[in-house]
């Protein structure tokens, strides 16, 4: 029986309207300001949107504890959020951001302050609006310094080198790009450029000077922070003649293991050890590269962006005058080719969790609950007297199971927490509505009719609860990165083809798999997560592919609050945006 108190303001609302810091941590305090600015990129000057006028925006540093309090403040006349992607929000649901799911959206000259505290987590982490395309330009790193000294190396030297956020570039408005798509129902414009710190490199045109390189110094470790922030595109990332270890993913610690490169999907983040043992001469700087992860047919930004490691005392005049740089922009020979799976999959295979005595790995050995979930493409018949550009003249949509998410009119979580249950409901299915080879049909040929609805689950609090997220060919087999607000996962399985639930789990890693908040599911095949779901809220689950939760490739689910008051949500603040 859940602790029906909880639900009731009268209840210490004044001590739990918001979350206390421990007595050992500090609030940090921040501003941001949402404004236009002309960035100008490819030789093409547009307004976009930024926080305090920055592309990347700003980053968020803080401790491990500290309670954080983000003050948004709204200055153009369109809605927005932010979330705060893998911060856990324990009981503070509402400030995770997602529009519509946990908050109304900010309106024009409106101001609202998320206020969290950050705990049990260490490590890299991001931040991005969370409203329509919005997080192509509104990003940026959120950091939090850990307690304890690293557990892999007492000689990282981080403090000079920035967060590296990859990105994608539209000449034109992405707000437009999106509201083309959903009107005829094609594929999005591809980006023209992906970009490192916001800047594309000197293979784009008029880019050369809009080109990010860090300066390092011989015999020093280096920790690179590294995050996916692009809208649709998995990454494969190298530096010429380096090898980077891995140490952690999404703010969680890894056993650290050695890699020529990395594969980050959209919504991870990876930490890595750079080592600076190379033997630079006064004109050598080593490229660093970024180009995509390609498992779709879909036409797609086939481009490759650059930044280059120079090593102190190295002469960059010829860069710095826009002339054409020496040595020339050869590409990193241990950058994965576009269709490398065979690396993407040893990659991803090589990923454990720590499982230290001060950062156990406390993965769930047995289930209360599985929930089997297709993802996937769907077409749509064209509305009458309208022209739609998808496949046979159809429209795109994405599913979870069959069920297209919609988006209410007002927040699932204001809803839940009001017991307004006209705007939502709990059925989503938690099997597929209907079992049969979903990895050898003809993607061209095979299609579900697709059910359009705001649809999630619900778990008691405490539930120990296994996903399996299994994808379809329907269309266009492909990796999709799944995100689970609100909570982090162990991802104990996966394959290639279709889930046996009598035969798969057997398989399992249940010792130290990998902990993170985005899982990029094979192409082709599935993973299964494992959630222990101690935090009372609603909680979004969607493809971090823009275009995939534009045509409604998510759902969510309720924790309902638990027996003790330390088990519930807290309050709504008082400044929650309204609908």
């Amino acid at each position: 029986m859940e602790c029906s108190y909880c639900q009731l303001l009268l209840i210490a609302a004044l001590i739990l309207a918001f979350p206390v810091p421990s007595s050992s941590s500090t609030t940090k305090r921040f501003h941001f300001s949402v404004e236009w600015k002309n960035v100008t990129r490819l030789c093409q000057t547009r307004r976009v949107l930024t926080v305090n006028g920055k592309y990347p925006g700003p980053t968020i540093a803080v401790n491990e504890g500290d309670n954080v309090q983000i003050t948004v403040t709204n200055n153009v006349p369109r809605n927005t959020t932010i979330h705060w992607h893998g911060v856990r929000q324990l009981r503070t649901g509402w400030a995770d951001g997602p529009a519509y799911v946990t908050q109304c959206p900010i309106g024009g000259g409106k101001t609202y302050t998320y206020n969290f505290t950050v705990l049990d987590q260490r490590g890299t982490l991001w931040w991005h609006a969370h409203f329509s395309w919005q997080r192509a330009s509104i990003h940026g790193a959120f950091i939090i310094y850990p307690r304890k000294p690293f557990p892999f190396s007492n000689s990282v030297q981080s403090y000079n080198f920035p967060p590296i956020i990859f990105g994608e570039w539209w000449n034109r408005d992405v707000e437009r790009v999106e509201n083309e798509m959903m009107l005829y129902g094609g594929g999005p414009n591809s980006s023209d450029a992906y970009t490192i710190n916001g800047l594309p490199g000197p293979l784009y045109p008029c880019s050369t000077k809009d080109t990010f390189i860090q300066t390092i110094e011989s015999g020093k470790t280096y920790l690179l922070r590294i995050i996916n922030a692009a809208l649709n595109e998995e990454l494969f990332f190298a530096i010429a003649n380096h090898t980077l270890t891995v140490v952690e993913i999404d703010a969680v610690y890894t056993k650290p293991f050695t890699t020529s490169a990395i594969m980050i999907a959209p919504g991870q983040t990876t930490n890595v050890l750079l080592t600076a043992d190379q033997v630079p001469d006064s004109t050598a700087m080593f490229v660093m590269a970024a180009r995509p992860y390609l498992t779709s047919v879909f036409p797609f930004n086939n481009s490759t962006t650059i930044g280059f490691l120079k090593y102190k005392n190295t002469t960059t005049t010829n860069f710095e005058t826009n002339k054409p740089l020496l040595p020339s922009y050869t590409l990193p020979s241990n950058l994965p080719a576009m269709k490398d799976t065979r690396f993407a999959t040893q990659f991803s295979d090589n990923l454990t969790s720590l499982g230290s005595k001060d950062y156990p790995c406390r993965v769930p050995k047995t289930i209360d609950k599985r929930v089997i979930t297709t993802i996937g493409l769907s077409l749509q018949d064209c509305p009458v007297n309208q022209t739609c550009q998808g496949y046979q003249g159809k429209r795109f949509y994405a599913s979870m199971n069959n069920r297209s998410f919609i988006r209410p009119s007002i927040s699932i979580l204001q809803s839940h927490y009001h017991n307004l249950t006209t705007t939502f409901s709990s059925n989503f299915p938690e099997n597929p509505p209907h079992v049969f080879n979903y990895t050898g049909v003809d993607p061209v040929t095979e299609n579900m009719n697709t059910e359009f609805g705001t649809k999630v689950f619900e778990v008691p609090f405490g539930t120990k609860l296994e996903i399996v997220l299994q994808d379809t060919n329907f269309l266009n087999p492909e990796n999709h990165p799944i995100h689970v607000h609100g909570h982090n996962f162990f991802i104990v399985g996966k394959g290639l083809g279709n889930f046996n639930a009598s035969k798969d789990p057997q398989k399992y890693n249940l010792v130290d798999p990998p902990e993170r908040n985005t899982v990029a599911v094979p192409m082709g095949g599935w993973a299964a997560i494992r959630i222990y779901t101690d935090n009372p809220g609603v909680w979004f689950i969607h493809c971090h592919l823009e275009e995939h939760t534009s045509w409604g490739l998510a759902t969510g689910f309720i924790v309902k609050n638990g027996k003790e008051p330390f088990q519930c949500l807290l309050p709504p603040p008082s400044d929650l945006p309204h609908c």
